[in-house]
């Protein structure tokens, strides 16, 4: 009396790649898998991938099929590869699990395998196709233009410095998030077209380029054959080479009077500091004289007036909740 030998289950390949990648961009083990399989399965007709695996010379069939026809494919101990479609991959998935946990049907070996993975900033992709999204149907990001958006950068930036300074670290998260908003905003719109005096049109890429080359011009520790040892000699290379950059007239070219008036006064203050200029600070009445010797020596000091100021504020609306009887 003879035995016939068990027949194998065969195996279901269900190969996973990123949309945030290039299609055809597949590892290895992916390009492998697809060459020897049996069957390579796809239910969507126009997915991307399909264009460059057929051009390696693998014949793709377009079929939507259920679990139970996925797994009599397999039977003999063929391969069968799933090409991912989107939504319809996660009723087959769930068909497979039902069928596996039923205990009546022999279920071929199943395996999930990576084709492609993300690469680090790859959902910052997701964010610009949800802003391209969003500026072309959304009736009030549509019409928003780079003047209506500019307060609230200025908000933004912010309450960013205030989850900062609260250490809350699921705050900024969001927060970042929030300013990072602004950047894509304010690049989608000028993309759009010149603006009214004349400008080129320029994109995220633009501007995440021009970021770039400004870092690694402004690092040549990092990226050349400098070298810098300490804070202190980065700061330097750092001012000597935007000094080159910028051929400014005045050491006050480039700081923006619009910032909040103790920042601005310690800004100014460092400029002339850093020159080695020696400037007598104005005299006159009131205040804000008084405010501006204040914010000159704090900065002199390494302190941060703006930050110093709003850290005593903060105390003094905790006086005030606590007086109120809140806290």
């Amino acid at each position: 009396m003879t035995t016939e030998a068990p027949v194998a289950p065969g195996r279901i390949v269900l190969l996973t790649a990123s949309h945030r990648v290039a299609p055809g961009l597949l590892s290895w083990p992916a390009w492998q898998t697809l060459h020897a399989a049996d069957r390579v399965l796809c239910a969507d007709g126009a997915h991307p991938q399909l264009p460059y695996i057929r051009e390696a010379g693998v014949a793709v069939e377009i079929a939507a099929v259920t679990a139970q026809e996925l797994v009599d494919a397999c039977a003999g101990g063929r391969t069968v590869v799933v090409v991912p479609s989107g939504e319809g991959d996660t009723a087959l998935t769930d068909g497979l699990a039902r069928l596996a946990g039923s205990g009546r049907v022999q279920m071929p070996d199943l395996e999930l395998l990576p084709g492609s993975y993300d690469l680090p900033g790859a959902r910052l992709l997701d964010l610009v196709q949800v802003m391209d999204r969003i500026r072309a149907e959304c009736p009030w990001s549509s019409t928003q233009t780079h003047e209506g958006l500019a307060k609230y950068g200025i908000e933004e930036a912010y309450e960013l410095v205030e989850a900062i300074e609260d250490g809350d670290r699921d705050e900024l998260r969001e927060e970042l998030g929030d300013v990072l908003l602004q950047v894509i905003f304010h690049a989608r719109i000028a993309q759009e077209g010149r603006d009214e005096d004349g400008a080129e049109p320029f994109s995220i890429d633009d501007v995440a380029g021009t970021i770039v080359e400004k870092l690694i011009h402004r690092h040549p520790h990092v990226f050349g054959d400098e070298h810098a040892e300490t804070p202190e000699d980065v700061k330097e290379h750092w001012l000597r080479t935007k000094a080159i950059e910028k051929q400014r007239d005045s050491v006050t070219d480039g700081v923006p009077l619009g910032q909040p008036g103790l920042a601005l006064a310690a800004k100014l203050a460092s400029r002339v500091r850093t020159a080695g200029l020696d400037v007598p600070l104005p005299a006159g009445p009131g205040t804000g004289y008084e405010l501006l010797a204040l914010a000159v020596r704090a900065e002199e000091s390494g302190t941060d007036p703006e930050a110093a100021l709003r850290a005593a504020a903060r105390a003094y609306r905790d006086a005030i909740r606590a007086a109120e009887g809140q806290e």
